[in-house]
C-alpha cells in the first residue's frame, strides 16, 4: 500500500498470477471492459508475437473512502511462462493481494502446481507471505467440456484456507466476483493497518 498524502490517495496493488494462458489477461480485460469509463484508467498491455502478456496490464478503479483516503486499485498480471520468473517477482513486489488463476483443463495440472509453488516461493522471498496476506484462488475455464473437479484441484495444488471461486473469464462469469473477493480481503487488511 502506498499513500499519497497530498492527493489523499491510497494505492493498492492486486496481482493476477498463474500459469501461461490460464486466463489472467482475460480477467483483466473483462474487468476493464465492464467498468464505467469515468472510473477507470487506461489499460496498458505489452505483448509479444505470440500474443501473451510479457509484463503487465494495469488500471486504477476508484472506490469509496477509507480513513479519509480515496483508494485506487492497481490491477496487474504477471507473464505465465516460467522463463519470465524475474519479471513475475518484480511485478509481485509491493503487492497488497494476489489472485491465483488456475486452469481447470486436466492437461494443465503440472503448470498449475508449478506456478502455485513459484508464487508462494516468490511471496516468501519478498517477505509478503504470511497467514494474513490476501490470496484468492480462481479456478478458471469451468466452461470447458472436461474440467478437473474443484475438490481435486484443491487437493493437487494443496490449497488450504484460501477463498476459491469458479470462473469462465471468456464469458465474464466469476470475474467480478473474484475481484470483489480479493478487494474485500485487501481492504480488510488495510483497514486493520490504518485504523
Amino acid at each position: 500500500m502506498q499513500i499519497n498524502w497530498e492527493k489523499r490517495e491510497l494505492n493498492l496493488k492486486i496481482v493476477y498470477y498463474g500459469p501461461a494462458l490460464s486466463g489472467k489477461t482475460t480477467n483483466i480485460e473483462q474487468i476493464h471492459a465492464g467498468i464505467n469509463k469515468k472510473d477507470k484508467g487506461k489499460l496498458l498491455s505489452l505483448k509479444n508475437r505470440e500474443d501473451r502478456t510479457l509484463y503487465f496490464d494495469f488500471f486504477q478503479v476508484e472506490l469509496g473512502k477509507i480513513g479519509g483516503l480515496t483508494p485506487k486499485l492497481n490491477l496487474y498480471t504477471v507473464p505465465g511462462q516460467s522463463y519470465y520468473e524475474s519479471t513475475r517477482k518484480m511485478v509481485l513486489r509491493r503487492a497488497d493481494g494476489v489472485v491465483f488463476v488456475a486452469d481447470s483443463n486436466p492437461t494443465r495440472m503440472e503448470e498449475n502446481k508449478s506456478s502455485w509453488e513459484n508464487m508462494k516461493k516468490q511471496l516468501k522471498e519478498l517477505n509478503l507471505y504470511d497467514k494474513d496476506f490476501p490470496v484468492v484462488v480462481q479456478f478458471n475455464k469451468r466452461d470447458l467440456p472436461l474440467v478437473v473437479p474443484t475438490n481435486i484441484l484443491m487437493r493437487k495444488l494443496e490449497i488450504n484456507g484460501y477463498r476459491i471461486l469458479e470462473a469462465s473469464a471468456l464469458q465474464r462469469l466469476g470475474v467480478f466476483e473474484t475481484l470483489k473477493a480479493i478487494t474485500q480481503e485487501v481492504i480488510a487488511r488495510v483497514q486493520k493497518e490504518l485504523l
